[in-house]
């Protein structure tokens, strides 16, 4: 019998879950079954599973309150079995702030939960104005300009790091 990995996973403008796509890309092999969650979704037994990845991107500052709900709920399950988190942000565009010890998001979040995975990561996510609602955009642009970040509402840059996707995948395969 093979490994069972669940991927569960929030997102807003769809990085996270081009993201938890491509990890289940790198992680599939002729022993391992991998599953895919919206968090919307999920309704297994997480103790079905032998690993289970959680990724969540950042909105105004906070991960989704479904992800927050989800790992408050169900600690005592996650902590029976080896799990995954990882948070996609744009702050994380930035090399001083790319790591799980680095990155604000990150830190705030682990404060306010209890809860301790057993890999932690961060990837940039994708900027494109184009996309959002007008509000969104109006407030990215002015988060971005905080953070001297690119302001033009025709920006579209994609700044998730694969080949560190590919390494945490590598990371939970040995987990």
């Amino acid at each position: 019998m093979g490994v069972k990995i669940g991927i569960v996973y929030s997102t807003v403008d769809g990085q996270t879950l081009k993201i938890c796509k491509k990890l289940q890309e790198y992680l599939k092999d002729a022993n391992t079954e991998i599953s895919l969650f919206s968090i919307e979704d999920f309704n297994e037994d997480i103790l079905s599973f032998d690993k289970l990845v959680i990724g969540a991107s950042i909105r105004y500052g906070v991960h989704n309150d479904k992800i927050i709900k989800f790992i408050n709920t169900n600690k005592n399950q996650l902590n029976a079995i080896k799990t995954a988190f990882f948070s996609v942000n744009l702050v994380a565009r930035k090399p001083e702030k790319n790591t799980p010890t680095t990155n604000p998001y990150v830190i705030k979040f682990f404060k306010t939960i209890n809860w301790k995975p057993t890999v932690v990561e961060v990837f940039a996510g994708k900027l494109d104005y184009k996309k959002y609602p007008f509000f969104d955009r109006i407030m990215i642009q002015f988060i971005m300009w905080m953070t001297k970040g690119p302001t033009d509402s025709n920006t579209k840059i994609e700044y998730t790091n694969w080949d560190k996707v590919k390494l945490f995948s590598s990371v939970v395969q040995t987990i």
